[in-house]
């Protein structure tokens, strides 16, 4: 019971939607109070029913009722409230400026209590006592202090203004309104005043409403601001850590192209010492030859030189190599940096793919349900029932109402979703189709004319023809190399950042992007299955649900 005397501020007992004391209070599921009446006014007012505070969302409305001790808590602090202003407004006090004095009081002036709108005289808490007690003072009416209460006199019969003529929209005494007023329509000050009051309490619960609105806006763009810095600072780290393992690829593959010529060099110049030392004992054996023929030329003996040279004649001659065709070219380096710089490529696009597969899982994130609009639809176009495939059924044309959203000269049809903010993705399976474009177009493209596929035209596309030719639709268009063909196609917009991205889902490959795009209007998704090519192309666009590549 020690917590009867736990002293309690205004703070606990107000509501966070009117941010006044609570009044029938209610509490949510989540913990949280409000007032009644707020609480389900917010709720008419949205779709959702979301906690204003924490967000969390209730599956049905709640069936809230009065939370009984708190109310009684609530009470209790009024009460505390209303005894605390009572004592202070007891304590008499003397005038200041800018404060409404007492006109009954002489010499020093205390501060009045109350004016009355009958006497037009204000009066402090001793003079103001007579009001109180006296019957016929009773009837008087009392307000606030306020000064220049001569100015609530009709200036021409010296009377009370007591009425407001709706007529004029002024305000006027009892004789006013027989004389100079008798045909207006004038009520009394105080109906007028209810009712002025009542707007003014409809136009501060609007005010109070904006300004609630307003601060959860606030909440909200905070929380967009703290993901978005989360998601920056996780976007940094990716970066560092994918371009820290990219340079240091390519300086291992820098270190193995020098070691790799290193080798080479070492190699020739091993094999250019082994031929010099070889050669170098040759010589060495040559020149002991010449020594000998040298020293025999020289003798006078005639027997003796005759002998020596038959002798040295049937000795074999020293070994030697021919080495006219012996040479040590220098080493070839012709497509040494080439297959290195292959070889970083070839990694440079194993990391590219992890980085595409990973962009890919989180645009996949922003996937939306998107259906066929049978409204936009040429008329020899096939939709499925459940507006999810389209293709030519190279029959007769239809015959459908010629409405202004409907394409009446390219076999074109537009997502019933439109886009005018924020990030979206859909999967579309081009499985055995031979043509077809994809993409986005602005809402306000022409659908009875002739078209060109471009940005500049409101549309965002790529187009596949002749079976394997594929085309960004730029102005000029852009021929695009790809390594497989796409059998499911993903398109991802983001509005804002004004991007436009194809991927191929299966290969989780970027087909293409359109970059630096400036959207005014609203965005539809756009598919043309084109011609059914007797057959060939009778395959359908097939609108496929989202899965998270593996």
């Amino acid at each position: 019971m020690a917590a009867a005397n736990y002293p309690r501020s205004e703070d606990q007992f107000l509501c966070s939607l009117c941010l006044d004391v609570l009044t029938d209070p209610v509490t949510t599921s989540c913990g949280h109070n409000f007032c009644k009446t707020c609480i389900t006014e917010h709720w008419n007012t949205n779709d959702r029913f979301l906690c204003p505070l924490c967000k969390e969302a209730f599956t049905t409305r709640p069936d809230l009722r009065v939370n009984t001790l708190l109310s009684e808590m609530v009470s209790q602090f009024r009460q505390s409230a209303q005894q605390d202003a009572s004592s202070s407004s007891s304590e008499q006090q003397v005038s200041k400026p800018r404060e409404v004095p007492c006109d009954v009081c002489t010499g020093t002036k205390l501060k009045a209590l109350k004016s009355c709108l009958v006497c037009l005289v204000s009066y402090c808490e001793t003079h103001l006592e007579p009001h109180l007690t006296a019957s016929g003072l009773k009837r008087h009416q009392l307000i606030d202090p306020v000064e220049n209460l001569d100015s609530r006199m009709c200036t021409k019969h010296d009377k009370p203004l007591e009425l407001f003529c709706k007529t004029d929209q002024t305000y006027i005494c009892v004789l006013c309104s027989v004389l100079d007023h008798k045909t207006h329509e004038f009520v009394p000050l105080k109906e007028e005043y209810e009712g002025q009051k009542a707007e003014l309490g409809k136009t501060e619960a609007e005010i109070q409403q904006m300004i609630q609105k307003r601060r959860l806006k606030i909440e909200e763009i905070k929380r967009s601001a703290d993901l978005s810095q989360e998601d920056a600072d996780r976007a940094i780290a990716e970066g560092v850590q994918v371009f820290t393992s990219l340079k240091e690829r390519v300086e291992r593959g820098q270190a193995e192209l020098i070691n790799t010529i290193k080798e080479k060099q070492e190699r020739a110049e091993k094999q250019a010492q082994a031929f010099i030392r070889e050669l170098e004992q040759e010589i060495s054996e040559l020149m002991k030859r010449r020594t000998e023929v040298e020293q025999l030329s020289r003798s006078e003996d005639h027997l003796n030189l005759l002998q020596s040279v038959q002798t040295l004649n049937t000795n074999q001659p020293p070994a030697t190599r021919d080495w006219t065709e012996v040479s040590v070219p220098p080493p070839s380096y012709e497509g040494t940096v080439r297959r290195a710089v292959a070889q970083l490529e070839e990694d440079l696009s194993k990391e590219m793919k992890k980085l595409i597969k990973a962009e890919l899982r989180r645009v996949q994130k922003f996937a939306v349900d998107v259906t066929l609009d049978p409204d936009t639809a040429h008329p020899d176009l096939i939709l499925s029932d459940d507006g999810k495939q389209v293709n030519d059924g190279d029959v007769k044309r239809k015959k459908l109402p010629d409405n202004p959203e409907r394409f009446s000269k390219y076999i074109i049809v537009l997502g019933e979703q439109s886009f005018s903010s924020g990030r979206f993705y859909f999967e579309v399976q081009v499985k055995g189709k031979t043509e077809w474009s994809l993409g986005v177009a602005r809402e306000s493209i022409s659908r009875k004319e002739n078209i060109r596929l471009s940005p500049e035209d409101g549309y965002w596309t790529v187009w596949l023809r002749n079976g394997n030719e594929y085309e960004a639709c730029e102005n000029p268009s852009v021929l695009l190399s790809l390594r497989s063909q796409p059998q499911k196609v993903g398109v991802f917009v983001d509005y804002e950042d004004g991007l436009v991205s194809f991927y191929d889902v299966d290969a989780a490959a970027l087909i293409y992007s359109f970059t630096g795009c400036s959207f005014t209007e609203k965005l539809f998704p756009y598919f043309n299955p084109c011609l059914n090519d007797g057959g060939k192309n009778s395959a359908p666009l097939i609108i496929s649900p989202v899965h998270a590549v593996d």
